[in-house]
Protein backbone atom coordinates (compact mmCIF):
# COMPACT_ATOMS: atom_id res chain seq x y z
CA UNK A 1 0.00 0.00 0.00
CA UNK A 2 1.52 2.68 -0.91
CA UNK A 3 1.68 6.42 1.43
CA UNK A 4 -0.67 8.22 -1.22
CA UNK A 5 -3.32 5.76 -0.89
CA UNK A 6 -2.97 5.40 3.01
CA UNK A 7 -3.46 9.27 3.09
CA UNK A 8 -6.58 8.93 0.81
CA UNK A 9 -8.28 6.34 3.12
CA UNK A 10 -7.85 8.62 6.23
CA UNK A 11 -9.59 11.43 4.29
CA UNK A 12 -12.46 9.27 2.72
CA UNK A 13 -12.49 7.88 6.54
CA UNK A 14 -13.24 10.72 8.14
CA UNK A 15 -15.31 12.44 5.16
CA UNK A 16 -16.18 10.36 2.35
CA UNK A 17 -18.00 12.59 0.69
CA UNK A 18 -14.17 14.54 -0.30
CA UNK A 19 -13.96 15.15 -4.23
CA UNK A 20 -11.06 13.64 -6.07
CA UNK A 21 -10.09 17.48 -6.68
CA UNK A 22 -10.00 18.35 -3.34
CA UNK A 23 -8.18 15.47 -2.46
CA UNK A 24 -5.48 15.77 -4.52
CA UNK A 25 -5.12 19.51 -3.49
CA UNK A 26 -5.07 18.77 0.47
CA UNK A 27 -2.47 16.06 -0.05
CA UNK A 28 -0.50 17.82 -3.02
CA UNK A 29 -0.90 15.19 -5.36
CA UNK A 30 -2.05 15.40 -9.01
CA UNK A 31 -6.08 14.81 -9.41
CA UNK A 32 -5.44 11.78 -12.05
CA UNK A 33 -3.08 9.84 -9.22
CA UNK A 34 -5.76 10.20 -7.07
CA UNK A 35 -8.68 9.13 -9.36
CA UNK A 36 -6.01 5.97 -10.09
CA UNK A 37 -5.77 5.05 -6.40
CA UNK A 38 -9.30 5.48 -5.33
CA UNK A 39 -9.81 3.14 -8.84
CA UNK A 40 -7.43 0.75 -7.41
CA UNK A 41 -8.78 0.38 -4.21
CA UNK A 42 -12.62 0.00 -5.08
CA UNK A 43 -11.34 -2.54 -7.72
CA UNK A 44 -9.03 -4.58 -5.24
CA UNK A 45 -11.98 -4.27 -2.27
CA UNK A 46 -9.78 -2.05 -0.20
CA UNK A 47 -12.42 0.70 -0.70
CA UNK A 48 -15.98 -1.50 0.02
CA UNK A 49 -18.42 1.32 0.55
CA UNK A 50 -19.62 4.70 1.11
CA UNK A 51 -21.28 5.03 3.78
CA UNK A 52 -23.41 7.82 5.86
CA UNK A 53 -23.24 7.60 9.93
CA UNK A 54 -26.70 8.12 11.11
CA UNK A 55 -28.24 9.30 14.52
CA UNK A 56 -31.57 6.71 14.09
CA UNK A 57 -32.64 8.28 17.58
CA UNK A 58 -33.42 11.68 16.02
CA UNK A 59 -35.41 9.47 13.39
CA UNK A 60 -39.08 8.31 13.49
CA UNK A 61 -37.58 5.08 13.05
CA UNK A 62 -37.97 2.16 16.05
CA UNK A 63 -35.19 -0.39 15.19
CA UNK A 64 -34.03 -2.23 17.76
CA UNK A 65 -30.31 -3.32 17.76
CA UNK A 66 -28.59 -6.48 19.93
CA UNK A 67 -25.19 -7.37 20.00
CA UNK A 68 -25.17 -11.63 20.71
CA UNK A 69 -21.99 -13.19 22.18
CA UNK A 70 -22.21 -17.07 20.20
CA UNK A 71 -19.97 -19.97 21.31
CA UNK A 72 -19.65 -22.24 18.97
CA UNK A 73 -17.33 -25.68 17.68
CA UNK A 74 -15.89 -24.95 14.96
CA UNK A 75 -16.02 -26.96 11.89
CA UNK A 76 -13.30 -29.30 10.97
CA UNK A 77 -11.14 -28.07 7.47
CA UNK A 78 -13.02 -24.95 7.79
CA UNK A 79 -12.61 -23.43 11.41
CA UNK A 80 -14.94 -20.61 11.86
CA UNK A 81 -15.49 -19.74 8.37
CA UNK A 82 -18.64 -21.75 7.08
CA UNK A 83 -20.60 -21.08 10.56
CA UNK A 84 -19.30 -17.08 9.86
CA UNK A 85 -21.12 -17.25 6.35
CA UNK A 86 -24.09 -19.11 7.28
CA UNK A 87 -24.77 -16.44 10.12
CA UNK A 88 -24.04 -13.55 8.14
CA UNK A 89 -26.06 -14.04 5.55
CA UNK A 90 -29.37 -13.38 7.24
CA UNK A 91 -30.93 -9.90 6.25
CA UNK A 92 -31.41 -9.14 10.03
CA UNK A 93 -27.00 -9.33 10.61
CA UNK A 94 -25.15 -6.28 10.62
CA UNK A 95 -21.99 -6.89 11.27
CA UNK A 96 -19.84 -10.75 12.62
CA UNK A 97 -16.74 -10.60 14.20
CA UNK A 98 -14.48 -13.25 15.22
CA UNK A 99 -13.45 -12.60 18.45
CA UNK A 100 -10.70 -13.46 21.27
CA UNK A 101 -11.99 -14.45 24.68
CA UNK A 102 -15.04 -16.28 26.43
CA UNK A 103 -16.99 -16.32 23.11
CA UNK A 104 -15.99 -17.10 19.55
CA UNK A 105 -18.67 -14.62 17.29
CA UNK A 106 -19.90 -10.94 18.48
CA UNK A 107 -23.09 -11.15 15.91
CA UNK A 108 -24.89 -7.66 15.29
CA UNK A 109 -28.26 -7.63 14.60
CA UNK A 110 -31.19 -5.40 13.69
CA UNK A 111 -34.67 -5.99 14.07
CA UNK A 112 -38.28 -3.59 14.24
CA UNK A 113 -39.13 -4.91 17.68
CA UNK A 114 -37.79 -6.95 20.35
CA UNK A 115 -39.56 -9.85 19.55
CA UNK A 116 -37.77 -9.76 16.02
CA UNK A 117 -34.84 -9.96 17.73
CA UNK A 118 -35.75 -12.54 20.04
CA UNK A 119 -37.38 -14.43 16.98
CA UNK A 120 -34.04 -14.60 15.58
CA UNK A 121 -31.84 -15.68 18.05
CA UNK A 122 -34.54 -18.73 19.05
CA UNK A 123 -35.39 -19.57 15.31
CA UNK A 124 -32.23 -19.03 13.55
CA UNK A 125 -29.64 -18.41 15.22
CA UNK A 126 -29.54 -20.80 18.37
CA UNK A 127 -31.15 -24.12 15.87
CA UNK A 128 -27.67 -24.09 13.57
CA UNK A 129 -25.68 -27.45 15.11
CA UNK A 130 -22.54 -26.02 15.68
CA UNK A 131 -24.09 -22.62 17.77
CA UNK A 132 -23.23 -24.01 21.75
CA UNK A 133 -24.64 -21.15 23.42
CA UNK A 134 -25.83 -17.52 22.58
CA UNK A 135 -26.07 -14.21 25.23
CA UNK A 136 -28.18 -11.55 23.79
CA UNK A 137 -27.26 -7.60 25.06
CA UNK A 138 -29.60 -4.84 23.62
CA UNK A 139 -28.37 -1.44 23.05
CA UNK A 140 -30.29 1.20 24.49
CA UNK A 141 -28.40 4.21 23.38
CA UNK A 142 -25.07 4.86 21.15
CA UNK A 143 -23.10 7.57 22.46
CA UNK A 144 -20.61 7.57 20.01
CA UNK A 145 -20.27 4.95 16.87
CA UNK A 146 -17.07 5.45 14.23
CA UNK A 147 -15.81 7.64 16.31
CA UNK A 148 -18.43 9.85 15.95
CA UNK A 149 -20.23 11.37 19.13
CA UNK A 150 -23.79 11.56 18.49
CA UNK A 151 -25.10 14.22 21.26
CA UNK A 152 -22.38 16.70 22.59
CA UNK A 153 -23.30 17.52 26.21
CA UNK A 154 -24.13 20.98 26.03
CA UNK A 155 -22.58 23.32 28.69
CA UNK A 156 -24.66 24.19 32.16
CA UNK A 157 -25.17 27.60 32.52
CA UNK A 158 -26.61 27.80 35.88
CA UNK A 159 -25.20 29.42 38.56
CA UNK A 160 -23.08 27.27 40.97
CA UNK A 161 -24.66 27.35 44.56
CA UNK A 162 -22.61 27.13 47.46
CA UNK A 163 -23.02 26.59 51.09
Amino acid sequence: MTELKMKILELLKEDARLSADLIGTMLDAPVAEVKQAIAEMEQDHVIVKYATVVNWSKVDDEKVTALIEVQITPERGRGFEGIAERIYLYPEVKSVYLMSGAYDLLVEVQGNTLKDVASFVSNKLSPIDAVLSTKTFFILKKYKQGGIIFEENEDDHRLLVSP
